[in-house]
């Protein structure tokens, strides 16, 4: 991807923001591994994410071939809350399945294990 690419996430230009930690960077922050989780469903990047996945809740594989794909139209970090290792982030991602709309809202939980954020899980709210 072209450093004149912006990021998928909406921060700013792709290899100064999450195109980074997708190149192996650890995100110093559980927002900024939040914002290139969702960079990486945008771009189908599965084994960053597996990557990113706290170890006890990682599946064995990740399948990011939905028929019909989902078009990732836009992320809103609405939240975040960090306490030493533990962290949480609530945000809003939209997507369009077949010309519909729809959105995420979702609370994830996130884990610092020697000095590096992972994923751990997320609610999702559905009101």
């Amino acid at each position: 991807m072209k450093t004149t690419v912006d990021c998928p996430c909406g921060g700013g230009r792709y290899t100064a923001c999450c195109g980074r930690w997708h190149a192996g960077a650890p995100a110093p922050t559980a927002v900024d591994l939040m914002r290139s989780r969702y960079s990486a469903f945008v771009l189908g990047l599965a084994d960053y994410l597996l990557a990113t996945w706290h170890p006890d809740k990682r599946p064995a594989a990740l399948d990011l071939d939905e028929s019909p794909a989902p078009k990732w139209i836009g992320l809103d970090v609405r939240a975040h809350a960090e306490d030493g290792d533990q962290a949480s982030v609530e945000f809003v991602a939209r997507y369009k399945v077949g010309g519909r709309a729809h959105r995420l809202h979702e609370t994830s939980r996130f884990l610092r294990i020697e000095g590096k954020w992972f994923y751990l899980d997320g609610i999702i709210d559905e009101t």
